[in-house]
């Protein structure tokens, strides 16, 4: 899908034909849109194909009439009926008339500029516009960040009186999305060293200020992926025992009771037995029976006291 956007007055607008100063936004495009967009504005087709190959590195290249840039930015994936997180690459394409972004997948990080819900905003200030992209994909892992923070609390939580293996795999989900992020980061952390070296993008001193929040955000990003990663492993470890104590727990409480019910078991057995009555005790009490109950009942409720007294149950 292509859409193309131009400020018009202060406020962005989506327009049906691209001229100087727009933004043309390719969201999974076909292989007939690639190829008439290369053919019309001069990109290599492998350029715009690069960003939807999920397994693309992030980097700079600079080509004659233009200059790519390519970037992690973080997405919500849906594994096993839950949401969980991790990246795919976003391309940026300046030339000295347009800028182009290419993306597998509609995105908050682009979708902000599309509703107009970034300030001081303008598709023909092409510097500020990659800055304000950079910043809002920094802004976003840190959203994430926080989110999958709060997830592994819940789920710690949970953890403590559980015997199952459902909260470790949600755990591992979350610390999969953690090193994706932390991978991506860096990778988003080389780029930006680079733009800063890149004399063909310009850059204005009223964007200086951008460019090092940007710098600030992508680096906080990094140490926050860094610190949860290393928290949620340590929990991992932990419960991973905590989980084994538990399942040892309820097997300690089902072989004492198992005992306890044994007995009963056992002398009931002996009663049971084809032999003569003579040596039987109580065998020919009239009340025989009820009286046997009873012992086994009194020695079972001795044996279950005794365990208790030792913490078996």
């Amino acid at each position: 899908m292509i859409r193309i956007f131009r400020t018009i007055d202060g406020d962005i607008h989506q327009i049906s034909e691209a001229s100087e100063g727009c933004w043309i936004a390719l969201t999974n495009p076909s292989a007939s849109e690639i190829t008439q967009l290369s053919q019309e504005y001069s990109i290599d087709m492998d350029h715009l194909r690069a960003p939807l190959d999920e397994e693309e590195r992030s980097r700079i290249e600079i080509e004659e009439d233009y200059t790519l840039i390519l970037v992690d930015i973080p997405v919500i994936e849906t594994r096993n009926e839950k949401d969980w997180y991790g990246t795919i690459p976003l391309g940026i394409i300046i030339t000295d008339e347009l800028i182009f972004t290419t993306c597998l997948e509609d995105t908050p990080v682009l979708g902000a500029f599309m509703n107009g819900g970034v300030r001081d905003f303008f598709t023909f200030k092409k510097t500020r516009f990659i800055l304000q992209i950079l910043y809002k994909n920094a802004t976003m892992f840190l959203h994430y960040l926080r989110i999958i923070d709060k997830k592994s609390e819940v789920v710690e939580k949970k953890l403590h009186g559980s015997t199952r293996n459902q909260e470790l795999i949600e755990l591992l989900e979350l610390e999969k999305s953690l090193v994706y992020f932390t991978t991506s980061l860096r990778s988003n952390e080389v780029v930006l060293e680079k733009l800063l070296k890149v004399e063909r993008i310009k850059q204005y001193p009223e964007d200086t200020d951008l460019l090092e929040d940007v710098i600030i955000e992508n680096k906080q990003a990094i140490e926050m992926a860094n610190i949860y990663s290393g928290i949620l492993s340590g929990t991992m470890d932990a419960f991973a025992s905590v989980i084994s104590n538990n399942q040892n727990i309820v097997m300690k409480f089902l072989a004492t009771v198992t005992i306890v019910m044994s007995i009963p078991t056992i002398i009931f057995s002996a009663y049971g037995m084809n032999l003569s009555g003579k040596g039987m005790p109580f065998a020919s009490h009239p009340n025989g029976f009820t009286i046997v109950i009873v012992i086994s009942i009194i020695i079972s409720l001795l044996i279950a006291l005794i365990f208790n007294k030792k913490d078996l149950f």
